[in-house]
C-alpha cells in the first residue's frame, strides 16, 4: 500500500482537500482509523500535536504517523468506506495556533544560537504554552529576554519563510542550525537571512504571521535551561490572563496595576514580621500555660510529675478539658485554668515548656475538627519511652505516630478515643 501524500509539506495553509480512502481499520477505542492517498492533516510528531477536523463531516480527533503505511486519521462517528472519495477539512484555528508556535520556536531557537551559541535539544507544544530545552550556560532572565527581543525583531521584520527540498549531500554543505538523522531527501525551512533547519512541521509564510513571542518562565531542568514561551494568539491570551490577575491584585490594594507588586512585597514583609511576633508571643503563652498546668499536676511517689491533658477543638477556642494527671489518667473536671490551644505546633511548644522542668512527663492531646493530635515528651531525668507510648496511643486512635524516647507525636481519626488514648499512656507509664 503506498504511503499517504502529505499535502501540508508544500502548503501549511491548505485546509480543504479531496482524497481517496485506501484503508479502514477499527481501533481499540471503538473509533476507526482511516488512511487516505493524500492528506492535509498533520500527524503528531516533532513536538507538535496533530491536526483535527472532519472527513465528510465525521470528526477527526487525532492523526497518527504510521510510517510507510501513511497517516492514520482517527474518526469519531461514521467512517467512510474503502475506495470512496472524501472531503477533508482541517480545523484552521488549531492549525494556525500550531503554525505560530512552531515557527516561533524556529525563530527563538536560532536567536539563542546566534546570541549565545546555545542549541535547542527538544521542543514541546503544550496545551497553553510551549517549552524548549536549550544548552545555555549561566542563564538569567536578562539573558533569555535578550534572545526573546531578537526573536521578536525577526517576527516584526516580516521575513519570508520558504521550503527547500535537498538531498543529504546538498544538506551537508549547508549551514543548518541542527543536523538531521533522516536519510534521503530533506525538507528545509528557511527564514530569510536568519535560519535554515530541517523540519517536517507546519510553518508560516512570513515571520509576521507569528505575531509576537513572549517568555512565561524559565528553569534549570535535567542539565538544560527550560524556557516556557507563547507565540501569536497564545501570547495575546496569556497577556489577557496576566493583565486580569494584575488588575485584580491591584484592586485588593486600591492601587494602580503597576504598583501592585510593590504593595504585595510590603504586605509579605509585614506578614513575616507579624508571624515572628506571633511565634514569640506563642512561646510566652506556652510558657505561662505550662507553669499553670505543671503546678496543677499530681506528683508520683518517686517525684515524677505527670501532666496529662486533652484540649478541645482549636476551631472553637481550644479549651483544656483536663488539669492534672493523677494515677487514673487525664481528668475532665475543668479544675485547672483553661488554656487555648491553636494548633499542633502550639501543643509542641507547650510540651517543650513543660519538660523544661525536671522529672516531668507531658502527655498532651488536642482535637482539631475531625482529627486527634498527640504530643508526648519527658524531661531528660524522667523515665519512659515516649515513642513506645505514642504507638500504643495511636493504635487506639486508628492512626500512627512516632519519634524518639524523649519526644514523639502522632494522631488519628478516632477523636472519640482521645482521652482513652492518653489514659492508656498514663497507665503504661505508671
Amino acid at each position: 500500500m503506498p504511503a499517504t501524500e502529505r499535502l501540508y509539506y508544500n502548503d501549511s495553509h491548505l485546509i480543504e482537500f479531496e482524497a481517496r480512502v485506501i484503508d479502514v481499520t477499527e481501533r481499540v477505542s471503538g473509533w476507526t482509523a482511516v488512511v487516505l492517498d493524500r492528506t492535509a492533516f498533520y500527524p503528531t510528531g516533532g513536538g507538535q500535536p496533530s491536526d483535527t477536523g472532519t472527513l465528510n463531516g465525521s470528526r477527526v480527533v487525532e492523526c497518527i504517523d504510521d510510517g510507510e503505511r501513511g497517516v492514520l486519521h482517527v474518526v469519531q462517528g461514521f467512517a467512510p468506506a474503502r475506495d470512496t472519495l472524501v472531503a477533508g477539512r482541517v480545523d484552521w484555528a488549531r492549525r494556525l495556533d500550531h503554525i505560530q508556535q512552531h515557527t516561533g520556536q524556529h525563530i527563538l531557537s536560532q536567536a539563542f544560537v546566534q546570541l549565545f551559541n546555545a542549541p535547542t535539544k527538544s521542543f514541546r507544544v503544550l496545551e497553553d504554552s510551549c517549552e524548549i530545552d536549550i544548552e545555555l550556560a549561566n542563564p538569567t532572565t536578562e539573558v533569555i529576554e535578550r534572545a526573546v527581543e531578537l526573536a521578536n525583531n525577526v517576527v516584526w521584520e516580516d521575513r519570508e519563510i520558504t521550503i527547500r527540498n535537498v538531498s543529504a549531500a546538498e544538506a551537508a554543505a549547508l549551514p543548518l542550525r541542527k543536523e538531521s538523522s533522516r536519510e534521503g531527501e530533506l525538507r528545509l525551512i528557511e527564514i530569510e537571512g536568519f535560519d535554515l533547519t530541517p523540519c517536517g512541521g507546519t510553518h508560516a509564510y512570513r515571520t509576521g504571521e507569528v505575531g509576537m513571542i513572549a517568555m512565561r518562565s524559565w528553569e534549570r531542568a535535567k542539565g538544560m535551561t527550560r524556557v516556557e514561551f507563547v507565540a501569536g494568539m497564545r501570547a495575546l491570551a496569556d497577556y489577557r490572563r496576566a493583565n486580569k490577575t494584575a488588575r485584580d491584585v491591584a484592586a485588593l490594594f486600591s492601587c494602580g496595576r503597576d504598583d501592585a507588586a510593590q504593595h504585595a512585597a510590603q504586605l509579605v514583609g509585614d506578614n513575616k514580621e507579624l508571624r515572628r511576633e506571633v511565634r514569640a508571643l506563642g512561646e510566652v503563652v506556652a510558657g505561662v500555660a505550662a507553669e499553670r498546668l505543671w503546678s496543677a499536676a499530681s506528683v508520683r511517689a518517686d517525684g515524677t510529675r505527670i501532666v496529662a491533658h486533652v484540649f478541645g477543638d482549636g476551631a472553637e477556642g481550644g479549651r483544656a478539658e483536663g488539669s492534672g494527671a493523677p494515677r487514673g489518667g487525664a481528668v475532665e473536671d475543668g479544675s485547672a485554668q483553661e488554656v487555648s490551644v491553636r494548633d499542633a505546633e502550639f501543643l509542641k511548644k507547650l510540651a517543650h515548656a513543660l519538660v523544661a522542668h525536671p522529672q516531668t512527663v507531658a502527655l498532651l492531646g488536642s482535637r482539631e475538627k475531625d482529627t486527634a493530635k498527640l504530643v508526648f515528651a519527658r524531661s531528660a531525668d524522667a523515665r519512659g519511652d515516649m515513642n513506645a507510648l505514642m504507638r500504643e496511643a495511636c493504635a487506639l486512635l486508628e492512626g500512627r505516630g512516632g519519634g524518639k524516647p524523649e519526644m514523639a507525636q502522632g494522631g488519628g481519626k478516632n477523636v472519640a478515643k482521645l482521652k482513652e488514648a492518653i489514659d492508656r499512656a498514663v497507665a503504661l507509664l505508671i
